[in-house]
């Protein structure tokens, strides 16, 4: 094996610089993890050259740099399959940088080119179907994204062995909408056949495998059960912390989420403790307008909340909506829960005409945008309920 390091940190040099400088750690020759994690990885990417360091600046974080990289690509070929597999990867780039519609865009064109060479069933216009999906769901629309990962899962299902871990990605996916539309039966039972098939496949310190306990975190974490949501929380945190950059975007999300339960638990030390440490990486790995930024803000905001300082969370929750508005289309579920965030702070202050103002924007939205028995919208009624019961 080839001389392997950790990457500790990437940063610029500074401001003006196009330079960046990477952190490196020398790893022994005998450590085996590191090793399985080298040559499944190489596995992965296993491309021309510049194909290769494409993905390879997407899976530490440089969207903008991989953005260039495939932007130069696209321009030197006009080979239709290989400005099909451009466009996919530019479509993981702009869903990264959290422009969806641009993403959605480029999966489409991908597409396009797939219908006109492949068979229906094969596994490529699968992928493709599968990314389509994901940016229904960024967007909020979740019936359609279920509709685009059926199709993935159904070529997916015949064309792939039991163990692929493609299979496992699109058993992520739709369980990833389920749990969004509060069916946690569903979204367990489709996350759980994700880990079954990534612990199989996959190296215990991979990436992937730490997306898989981070989901299933979520699950237990939204049916209430936070000490089921933090085991598997930690044991994401654990690979994350060991497999990726410290100023990485999933590193961040693992914070955020641990945040989360504690916030849940009423421990609001902790979870400012791990809101901020998420938010700090953010800031500088993503632009400034990302939804996850606005997340970032209004889970910030919501421990000042639940602290009684109201002041401090409307400040944090009026930059969380001020993203929202702009990243976000206008029925999107995430700006319902802005409104309805900062309804209940005016609440708190007892300003109850602006606070029911905002909870009967936020149910407006839900109304059109979720089935009708989720309990976020029982969640903004009773917001409703108790604001005019204020007044």
């Amino acid at each position: 094996m080839h001389t392997v390091f950790r990457i500790g940190e990437i940063r610029k040099l500074d401001k003006e610089s196009p330079l960046y400088q990477v952190d490196l750690k020398l790893t022994s020759d005998d450590d085996q993890q590191l090793r399985r994690l080298t040559d499944c990885i190489r596995e992965e990417v296993d491309d021309s050259g510049w194909y290769r360091m494409g993905k390879l600046l997407l899976k530490i974080g440089q969207f903008d740099k991989a953005e260039e990289l495939y932007t130069a690509l696209l321009e030197q070929t006009s080979n239709d399959s290989d400005k099909a597999h451009i466009y996919h990867q530019l479509g993981w780039v702009k869903q990264d940088q959290g422009q969806y519609k641009e993403a959605a865009s480029f999966f489409e064109m991908s597409l396009e080119i797939y219908r006109k060479t492949l068979p229906e069933d094969h596994p490529s216009l699968a992928n493709t179907y599968n990314n389509i999906g994901l940016m229904y769901n960024n967007m909020g629309d979740y019936s359609k994204a279920v509709e685009f990962y059926k199709k993935t899962i159904k070529i997916k299902e015949k064309a792939l062995s039991p163990d692929d871990p493609d299979l496992a990605l699109s058993y992520n996916n739709i369980g990833g909408v389920y749990n969004k539309m509060g069916d946690y039966s569903k979204a367990l039972k489709f996350y759980e056949k994700d880990l079954e098939i990534t612990k199989k496949a996959l190296p215990s310190n991979h990436p992937d495998l730490a997306r898989s306990y981070n989901n299933i975190g979520g699950v237990y974490k939204n049916m209430g059960d936070y000490s089921k949501a933090l085991e598997f929380y930690e044991k994401s945190l654990k690979i994350r912390e060991k497999a990726l950059p410290s100023n990485h975007p999933h590193l961040a999300m693992s914070y955020n989420n641990i945040g989360a339960v504690y916030n849940n638990m009423g421990d609001y030390s902790k979870a400012l403790e791990f809101y901020e440490k998420s938010h700090k990486i953010l800031e500088k790995a993503l632009p400034p307008n990302h939804p996850n930024l606005a997340s970032s803000y209004s889970n910030i905001g919501l421990v000042y909340d639940n602290m009684g300082d109201y002041s401090k969370a409307l400040e944090f929750y009026e930059k969380d909506l001020e993203i929202t508005k702009k990243a976000l289309p206008p029925n999107h579920p995430s700006l319902a829960t802005s409104y309805n965030n900062i309804g209940l702070a005016y609440s708190g202050k007892g300003d109850y005409s602006k606070a029911l103002s905002f909870v009967e924007k936020a149910l407006s939205i839900l109304q059109k945008s979720l089935p009708p028995n989720h309990p976020n919208i029982k969640t903004v009624t009773n917001s409703i309920d108790n604001v005019k019961k204020k007044m």
